[in-house]
This record gives C-alpha cells, structure tokens and sequence, in this order.
C-alpha cells in the first residue's frame, strides 16, 4: 500500500501505454547508436542487432510479469524488493536512477547538437526545463506529447529508408553477416544497441498510473518493443546498404550521412530536425521513468521522503520531478555526451539482470525459467563487453550505492528502538 496522498491516478490506456514506451525507444539511439556498433562490430552489426533484440525481449517478457503481479511505480526496484530482498531492489533502483540520470543528460545535449551546435550545453538545458515543465503538469499531457513526437519521427525514419532503398545505390553485399570484428566486436555492439531498445522499462515504471495494469502492460511492452524492432531493423538495413560497414562506422550522424550517400541532401535537414525531436521524446519518457522510481524509493525512505509527494491536482511526484530535472540540468551543462551513454548502458543492463533474477522465482516450472535465465546470462554479457571506461565507473558506481546502503542499515540498528 502507498501512504495516504500518494498515490497516483490511473489515466493510462494500452494506447497511450505504448507511445510511452515508442517514445524512449524510437528515439535518439536510432539516430546515433548505428555508427558505434558498425564500428564495434564491422560487418557482424545486423547480427549485434538480432542479438540485442533476443536480450530485449527476454527482458521484456521477464517486465510484463513482473509489472502484472506488482503494478506500482518503480519497476525493478519494486520487483527485486519484493522477489529478492530489499538490497536487491535498492541496487537495482540505485543502477537505474543514477544511469537514466546520466540518459538524460545525454539525450538533452543530443537535442542541443542537432538543434544547435554551437550552443549544444545551453540548448540542452533549456530542453531539461521546458520538458520538466511538461510532465509537472499531468501525465497525460505527457502522454500526449510523446504520441505526436513518436509521429514526427517515425514519419522521417520512413523517409531515410524509402529514399535509401530507391535510390539504387544499396548494395546487397553491404549486408552480409560475417564476423570481421570477431565474437567481443558483436557483443559489444549488441550492447550499445541495446541502449536505444531498452525504454520498454518505462511502462513498468508508469505501473501506478496504467488503468488495468494486470492486462495492459503484458500487452503494451511486448507490441512497443515489436514495433521497434521493425524499425530499427528496417532503418539498419537501409543505413548499412548504402553506406557499408566501415562508412557506417566512422559517420558521426549515420542517417544524415546515409541519405546523402543515396543522392537526397534535402533530407539532411530534416533528419537533423527528426534527431532532435526523436531525443525530446527519449528525453521526456526518461525523466517520467527516472521521477517514478523516485517516487518508490523516497516511499522506502532510501531517499528523502520529502520526494514521495505527490501533487494535490496533477496527480505527479511533483517534488521528485523537480529534483531530477534539476539534476540533469546540471550535467546537462558539464558532462560529455559519449561517456554518459556508456555509462547509462552499464546501469540499465544491470537493472534487467535484477529484473530477470525477480522473474526467476515467479515461477518454479522449468519452461517458465527459460527467458529469464536467458535474459540474466545476456545482460551479464552484453554489460562486460562494453568499453572498459564505462564498465569499471559503472561498477564503482554500483558498489558505492551498496555502501551506502550497509551504512544505512548499521545506522539505523543502531538507532533506539
């Protein structure tokens, strides 16, 4: 049970459910995450792709069980809490805010490179206020906003694909799945897809706020990632068949570069103005799943349990809206992009492995263990095939939020009762 005057209200559809969670992964991960993983992966990406998606979906599934049976803010944090103990929902709540903070950070200066180079810090934190501001003011109004941002960029990813696939410049040889970078090159590819596949999470995050969660979220993750692993898959192809792998790799806007190639440089511009909308979206989604989590942890009391509010008339963690916003503004305006991405895939792919261990136990049927055993085994790959920067602060990250929660529990036994 939450506390008396926080809990939140229940306005969300299957519909509006699954633009949530189009909105974090059709966003900008499809625009920059290519040229990394063709560079990791050479000509191996399609199968770092297909490998990517097998982990995700595993991850999916283990989600929408775990989401059915616990339909409450917080996702993993409240699944580990409740299946594994309260360390492990603490560790993973801790993975996921401390990595989706630095995704946002991310996202918001991928809106100020693409919106305005020049000024990339300062576009960035404009974007982290004016988004806050929206999600302040309802989760419907949010829920509309991703919905016409999900249309605009699925609108420009249809035109690079229909432009790179008839302008007969797309090689068939491009798309061959050999192992140039050998077995690690795929794996580290695979993980750095996996980043822009894994905003599927926020549906569980939103728990609280969907009307019949026990049916809408088993069926609203499984359609989002669905869907966008077509286009993913769709827009990977087209990318790779004109440009090839190594293009592909060393390009540092992969669809601007693609649509190029194919002989349409009046599409330049629009898929710069379709990569900074398609970030507002992963933007907004994320700070919605990162104040929810929040929210659950503030109710715990492992942060200050002045973030547990939630507002009187927009039924919002108004305060733990706030403070993350507030947040990421900060890093916004210090940190670089590339090294908040690694970082965040550590984070996020070590909240599944807990995500996965929970749906372990919902069940002791051997066929019902299979996906998440797989999904388990996959994040714990994909997560040490990362670059070793992004793996070792990750870590560190990691075992410092386990301090402070062995520190936390000795205080508090010492404490009177």
């Amino acid at each position: 049970m939450t506390p008396s005057g926080t809990a939140l209200r229940r306005t969300l559809g299957l519909r509006d459910a699954v633009v949530v969670g189009l909105g974090s992964m059709i966003g900008a991960g499809v625009f920059s995450a290519l040229g990394p993983a063709a560079r990791a992966a050479g000509s191996g990406l399609l199968v770092g792709l297909a490998l990517a998606a097998v982990v995700a979906y595993c991850n999916a599934m283990s989600s929408a069980r775990l989401a059915a049976r616990y339909p409450a803010s917080g996702g993993t944090y409240v699944y580990g809490r409740e299946r594994l103990g309260a360390f492990w929902g603490y560790l993973a709540g801790w993975a996921f805010v401390v990595g989706k903070t630095a995704s946002c950070a991310a996202m918001a200066l991928t809106v100020g490179t693409y919106a305005w180079p020049g000024q990339a810090h300062a576009v960035a934190v404009a974007a982290v206020v004016a988004l806050t501001a929206v999600n302040y003011g309802g989760i419907q109004k949010s829920a509309w906003l991703t919905r016409v941002i999900v249309a605009v960029v699925l609108a420009v990813l249809a035109a690079v694909v229909v432009a790179c696939l008839s302008s007969g410049r797309a090689v068939a040889g491009h798309l061959g799945v050999g192992l140039s970078s050998g077995a690690g090159g795929v794996l580290q590819a695979a993980g750095l897809l996996f980043f822009a596949f894994a905003g599927y999470a926020r549906i569980a995050t939103l728990g609280e706020e969907v009307r019949d969660p026990a049916r809408t979220i088993p069926r609203a993750i499984p359609l989002a990632l669905g869907i966008a692993l077509v286009v993913y898959a769709c827009v990977a192809v087209a990318v790779l068949g004109v440009l090839g792998a190594g293009p592909l790799g060393r390009a540092e806007a992969p669809l601007a570069e693609a649509v190029r190639a194919a002989g349409a440089p009046g599409l330049v511009p629009v898929v710069r103005a379709g990569a900074a909308v398609a970030a507002l979206g992963s933007l907004l989604a994320l700070i919605l799943g990162v104040s929810r989590t929040t929210l659950a942890m503030a109710r715990d009391g492992h942060l200050p349990g002045a973030l547990a509010a939630v507002h009187p008339r927009f039924g919002v963690p108004h305060r733990a809206e706030l403070a993350v916003g507030a947040v990421v503004a900060v890093l916004a305006a210090t940190v670089d992009v590339r090294g908040a991405i690694g970082f965040s895939s550590f984070g996020v792919l070590a909240y599944y492995a807990v995500a996965n261990a929970s749906a372990w136990t919902l069940s002791p049927a051997p066929l019902s263990r299979v996906v998440p055993v797989v999904g388990l085994l996959g994040c714990a790959a994909l997560a040490f095939a990362l670059p070793v920067v992004p793996v070792a602060v990750g870590a560190g990250v990691l075992a410092v939020g386990a301090v402070a929660y062995g520190v936390r529990r000795w205080w508090a036994g010492r404490r009177p009762a």
